[in-house]
């Protein structure tokens, strides 16, 4: 008889060790199961019992412990260190046989707070837990479901529009609230930085419209109206769409980067904590430069997508007084202000997409990067939007 509980509290001692190699370093907790007779078994638990350990453990007692039916299972849990919640609700399931059935468990050794925390539980929430069934949704709840997100998502977004409208308002009422050091600071990084790439890409998209248009034109003779064409489509169109994708490639994404990195980091709740206002104090100073900012830049793009073309006509033997004609006589300053009203409501809007984005950022490693895309992403779908919705607008007006 004492060599056979000799060899169980070998056999279990080996086990208790397997079953400690699965817990977290940083929560150890430890069992050994002994078999001191026929129907009497104790299971001596030590460590820390919580939520990082309780479920390896559970996993593990799940195979080793094994008790017959009408045994007496006595749990030790004297040389338990610490519990949390996680861990007096697996002593509760313990006590009440909830892992070995038709057998007797007693819990030993409790201290008088684990006695006090192991009063709140009770069968009844374990078997309303249990007794959940997962409710399978029609397609017309999935349907009603979406909905309503999508519903609450767009009420979100007139809310943060709202924000907006009135932080500028109070902005532009209250200049003390206007942060000139932080606006200077966006016109340097996406304003002068970018001139070289706005210069680069006008340039070129000038050229390549001009020399694309040579030949059709002068089938019909008519290449000297190339200046007509480059002035019009780089002053309505080109122009103020190519800036504003711009600047939501690179000043909206630093955008939405920056402040999904405030919030990640609780820098807007230490904002909101010292009583300043994240959507006056951040969001609206973005906008409000890249509202300057955009038609600025857009002007530069006419230039030179102007130039561009110009040059393109100089090397088809036109001289520069033609084709400076030309442009006067084709772009009106009522074409120049409609690019221009275009740039401002672009840069609007690529601005309170990144920032929005920014704001909407969730916590992770990958959530600032998420973030960043989808302003990118949405800046450049609203752009192509609103720039269709002006030029229906312009051709039902001009009618």
């Amino acid at each position: 008889m004492a060599e056979n509980v000799a060899s169980s509290r070998r056999n279990l001692a080996q086990e208790s060790m397997d079953g400690e190699e699965n817990i977290s370093p940083g929560s150890r907790v430890r069992f050994e199961l002994l078999k001191e007779g026929e129907n009497r078994f104790v299971l001596r638990l030590s460590g820390r019992l919580d939520a990082d350990s309780t479920p390896f453990l559970w996993q593990r007692l799940q195979s080793a412990l094994v008790v017959p039916p009408g045994a007496t299972l006595e749990v030790n849990v004297a040389p338990l260190t610490y519990s949390d919640s996680a861990g007096f609700a697996f002593l509760y399931l313990l006590s009440k046989g909830c892992m070995t059935p038709q057998s007797q468990v007693s819990l030993n050794g409790l201290k008088p707070e684990y006695q006090k925390a192991l009063q709140n539980y009770s069968m009844e929430d374990v078997q309303a837990y249990q007794g959940e069934q997962p409710v399978r949704q029609s397609l017309m709840d999935e349907i009603g479901m979406a909905v309503i997100a999508k519903t609450l998502e767009v009420r979100q977004k007139v809310i943060f529009v709202g924000d907006v409208i009135s932080g500028l308002g109070y902005v532009l009422t209250h200049p003390r609230w206007m942060r000139r050091n932080e606006i200077v600071r966006i016109f340097e990084t996406a304003g002068a930085n970018a001139l070289p790439i706005v210069s680069l890409i006008s340039l070129l998209l000038g050229l390549v419209i001009a020399f694309e248009a040579a030949q059709p034109f002068a089938r019909f003779g008519a290449k000297i109206y190339i200046a007509n064409l480059i002035g019009l489509i780089m002053v309505r169109e080109l122009s103020p769409v190519m800036t504003a994708i711009l600047l939501a490639g690179r000043s909206g994404s630093a955008f939405a980067a920056e402040l999904g990195t405030m919030k990640v980091n609780e820098e807007l709740n230490a904002l909101e904590t010292i009583g300043l206002d994240p959507m006056r104090f951040l969001v609206v100073q973005r906008i409000l430069a890249s509202l300057l900012l955009t038609p600025l830049l857009t002007i530069y793009s006419m230039a030179t997508g102007v130039l561009g073309g110009v040059l393109v006509m100089l090397g088809l033997g036109f001289p520069l007084s033609i084709a400076w004609h030309q442009l006067q006589s084709s772009v009106r300053i009522n074409d120049i202000a409609f690019g221009i009203l275009k740039a401002f409501v672009f840069g609007g809007i690529v601005a309170g997409t990144a920032c929005l984005r920014g704001l909407e950022t969730k916590s992770g490693p990958a959530a600032v990067g998420e973030s960043t895309t989808r302003s990118v992403v949405s800046g450049i779908l609203l752009i192509i939007i609103a720039d269709s919705v002006f030029a229906i607008l312009k051709f039902v007006l001009e009618k």
